[in-house]
């Protein structure tokens, strides 16, 4: 026969494991409940970032400003918005330096405007969905390029790589400068920068 303490010892194993028991489904009823919540947070988040997509995409200022919709990609923008330009220039038909020059000036001009508007709409300066500055700094870049796919793809590394990199002054130009010129001239300033790489590559291949 057990003694008293040894009763009582029993008693107190079998209470806690009870009270382990009669827990377990609580905490089970807790942890359920969680994914539910995760599902619907991300359901939430969705139908906003599905609505606000649509409105950018029903106005023709932010339309262009986000590069026709290229902006709205959830991964690397500016490279999708940057792509987008490149199949725009293979698509331009022949034309004179100077024709060239006035479509980048224009582009420029009405990018400021573009830009600086979207950004005011939105509340946000220099929003990641921008690229329409992506656009005007990847068609400068090819000025005066080699025609060909090729170069245009080496124009598109070197321009993307300055623009994500923003070596001096283009940093400084993307972070002193404030509204729609903000926006704009440090893609400006990586095209041409990214031009002259390609004229240099043009004279050492010969």
């Amino acid at each position: 026969m057990k003694s008293s303490a040894e009763k009582a010892s029993f008693i107190s194993t079998l209470m806690e494991r009870q009270l382990i028991f009669q827990r377990e489904p609580i905490s089970i009823s807790h942890r359920s409940s969680q994914p539910d919540k995760v599902t619907s947070s991300k359901i939430t988040i969705l139908k906003i970032t599905m609505n606000s997509n649509k409105a950018i995409l029903s106005n023709p200022i932010h339309l262009l400003a986000f590069g026709f919709g290229s902006g709205l990609s959830p991964k690397a923008p500016g490279t999708a918005g940057t792509v987008v330009a490149l199949l725009i220039y293979l698509l331009l038909p022949a034309r004179s330096p100077l024709l060239y020059a006035v479509m980048i000036l224009v582009s420029f001009v009405l990018g400021i405007w573009l830009c600086g508007k979207t950004a005011e709409d939105l509340g946000v300066h220099d929003h990641g969905g921008i690229v329409w500055d992506e656009f005007v700094g990847y068609w400068i870049t090819m000025f005066m390029a080699p025609s060909g796919l090729i170069w245009a793809i080496v124009g598109f590394a070197l321009f993307r790589v300055l623009d994500i990199f923003k070596p001096w002054p283009i940093k400084w130009a993307d972070k002193e400068l404030a509204g729609g010129l903000g926006i704009m001239l440090d893609d400006v300033l990586a095209g041409i920068m990214a031009a002259l790489c390609i004229q240099a590559l043009v004279v050492l291949i010969g």
